[in-house]
C-alpha cells in the first residue's frame, strides 16, 4: 500500500475537485474577467514580438575618398538675397566662396510666401556682368556720378530662405552664411558699416545624411533673433558616421552629430563681418545600428508563461469564492434551522 500511495502521488494530472464539475455565477464571473486579462497580455505579447528593437555597436571608420553631404534649410528674416552667400573652407586647403552646388535662395513675402526663387550660379553670374558693366562705364567715361551700390529698397522688407545641399570632402572644415561674397568697400556702403548687419536666423533642418528612424537632429527648429545688435553666431559640430541597418538587411549610411554653440557680439572697431558659421569635425568612430526582432521561441516561452500564471491565478480565486459562498451559504442554512 505504501508503495502504491507513493505511485500515485506522482500523478499530475489528479481527478477535478468538486467545486470545479459545479457551474456557479461566481465561476461564470471570474472566467470571464480570466479571459479578459489573457486576452489583453496575449495582444501586449504578439506586439511586443512584432515590434523590431535596435543594438548600437561601434568601429573604427574605415571610409576613404566619400564625400560629405550637408543638407541646409535656413531663414534669414534680415539678411537680404541679393548679398548672402554661402562659402565653405575645409583643412585640405579648398575654399569656395559664393557656393553654386545644388542651393537654392528663396525670396519670401512677410506671410511665408515665395515670391521669388535664385539659384546661386546665376546670381554669381549676374553679379560678375553687373561688375564688368561697371568697369566699362568707368573706362568710357560716360558716368558724369559715382555709382551707388545698394540693392532694392523692397528686398529688406523680404525674407532670405537658404535651402540645398552642399557635397564637401569628407574632412573637417566650416560653412558659413555671410556676405563675405561682396567687397568689404561695397559692403560697407551698402550697410554703413558690420555692427548694421543681422544675421538673425532660424535653422528649419541642419543634416548630413538622411534621416532614419528614431534619429534626433539637434539643430532642428532653432531660431536665433537679434534685437539691436549684431554678431557672428559659431555652431561647432560633431559628426558621428553612422549606418543604419532594417530588419530587411538594406543598409543606410548616414551620420548623426551633436552641437554646442557660441555667440561672438560685434562692436564698431571689429574689421570682421557678422556670419552663421558651423565648423565641424568628423568622428574616427562609426556606429552601426540594427534592427532586429526577438526569437519565436522567446515570443512562446513568454506567452505560456503569461497565460498559464493567469489561469492558475483564475483557478485559485475561482476555488477561494467557491469556499467562502459554501461557509457562508451553510452558516445561513443553519441558522434558519436553529
Amino acid at each position: 500500500m505504501g508503495l502504491k500511495q507513493t505511485i500515485r502521488s506522482l500523478d499530475a494530472f489528479p481527478r477535478t475537485e468538486e467545486h470545479l464539475l459545479q457551474k456557479t455565477q461566481s465561476g461564470a464571473l471570474v472566467s470571464i474577467v480570466g479571459l479578459v486579462i489573457m486576452a489583453t497580455l496575449f495582444t501586449h505579447e504578439l506586439t511586443y514580438y512584432l515590434t523590431t528593437y535596435t543594438v548600437h555597436e561601434m568601429s573604427v571608420d574605415f571610409k576613404r575618398g566619400e564625400t560629405l553631404p550637408i543638407h541646409i534649410n535656413m531663414t534669414f528674416p534680415s539678411l537680404p538675397c541679393d548679398v548672402a552667400s554661402v562659402d565653405a573652407i575645409d583643412l585640405s586647403g579648398k575654399h569656395e566662396v559664393d557656393l553654386d552646388t545644388n542651393i537654392w535662395k528663396l525670396r519670401l513675402n512677410s506671410h511665408g510666401h515665395i515670391i521669388g526663387t535664385e539659384y546661386l550660379s546665376d546670381l554669381v553670374e549676374k553679379q560678375h556682368t553687373t561688375r564688368n558693366h561697371d568697369d566699362k562705364e568707368h573706362h568710357d567715361g560716360s558716368a558724369k556720378k559715382p555709382h551707388k551700390f545698394s540693392f532694392d529698397k523692397d528686398a529688406e522688407n523680404m525674407i532670405n530662405k537658404v535651402y540645398g545641399v552642399l557635397d564637401v570632402q569628407r574632412v573637417a572644415g566650416n560653412f558659413h552664411i555671410s556676405v563675405h561674397a561682396l567687397n568689404i568697400y561695397v559692403a560697407q556702403m551698402i550697410f554703413g558699416g558690420a555692427t548694421h548687419v543681422n544675421v538673425s536666423h532660424m535653422i528649419h533642418d541642419l543634416s548630413f545624411g538622411p534621416k532614419y528612424p528614431g534619429l534626433h537632429n539637434p539643430l532642428d527648429d532653432t531660431v536665433r533673433i537679434l534685437h539691436d545688435t549684431s554678431g557672428t553666431f559659431k555652431y561647432y559640430v560633431k559628426i558621428v558616421p553612422t549606418e543604419y541597418r532594417y530588419i530587411s538587411k538594406e543598409v543606410l549610411p548616414t551620420n548623426q552629430f551633436s552641437v554646442s554653440e557660441y555667440f561672438s557680439p560685434m562692436n564698431e572697431f571689429d574689421r570682421t563681418w557678422p556670419a552663421v558659421y558651423f565648423l565641424y569635425d568628423l568622428s574616427p568612430i562609426t556606429v552601426t545600428i540594427k534592427e532586429e526582432r526577438r526569437s519565436f521561441l522567446h515570443f512562446i516561452t513568454r506567452l505560456s508563461a503569461v497565460l498559464g500564471g493567469t489561469f492558475a491565478l483564475t483557478g485559485m480565486l475561482d476555488r477561494w469564492m467557491y469556499r467562502l459562498i459554501k461557509a457562508l451559504t451553510t452558516t445561513s442554512a443553519r441558522g434558519a434551522f436553529q
